[in-house]
């Protein structure tokens, strides 16, 4: 046997599920301690995954490439019904849903690569036009870490305020 599951297997080793999505098994030991996918176990107490933990492990993987947190992706899919596998529906509503935080990343990157510009290279001999510059710690006030460079909802999340706050996702 070459441990390649037959097309009809409806159960998955945790070594099968591992080799067919990419995932290291720590990492679909991890997820399931977060609750984003779950095994069954075994009489010898060996875990047995459903097969469309594929489909649910690449949607974990696909959210987690374009910058989505796990804890927004553990939300989304325990609003699934049934904890059902997203559909493609499902992925479309999300990506909706997910949009203007993405957007907010794409524009703090590009941020980023415009005010470093100046920095590669200069060894911060003109300080008083750093963007990082934060002369007397005077974003302190603003919460914890490099405040200049945090998206909105990262200073939200530090404690710092970029806009009044808004409540956490629901489930649709």
């Amino acid at each position: 046997m070459t441990g390649r599951p037959s097309w009809k297997a409806k159960e998955l080793t945790v070594g099968q599920v591992a080799q067919r999505s990419g995932v290291a098994v720590s990492a679909l030991h991890f997820y399931e301690r977060k609750g984003l996918i779950t095994s069954r176990r075994t009489a010898g107490n060996q875990r047995r995954y459903r097969r469309d933990t594929l489909r649910r492990v690449a949607f974990i993987r696909l959210a987690q490439r374009v910058g989505i947190p796990l804890a927004d992706i553990g939300h989304a899919l325990a609003c699934l019904p049934e904890g059902r596998t997203p559909t493609r529906q499902d992925w479309a509503q999300l990506s909706r849903t997910w949009r203007d935080e993405l957007q907010e990343r794409i524009d703090q990157l590009q941020r980023l690569r415009d005010d470093l510009t100046d920095c590669i290279g200069c060894g911060c001999l003109s300080l008083e036009r750093c963007a990082l510059s934060n002369p007397h710690d005077r974003l302190a006030d603003q919460g914890p870490g490099p405040r200049r460079l945090l998206t909105p909802a990262a200073r939200r999340a530090t404690g710092g305020s970029a806009r009044p706050e808004e409540p956490g996702p629901e489930c649709q």
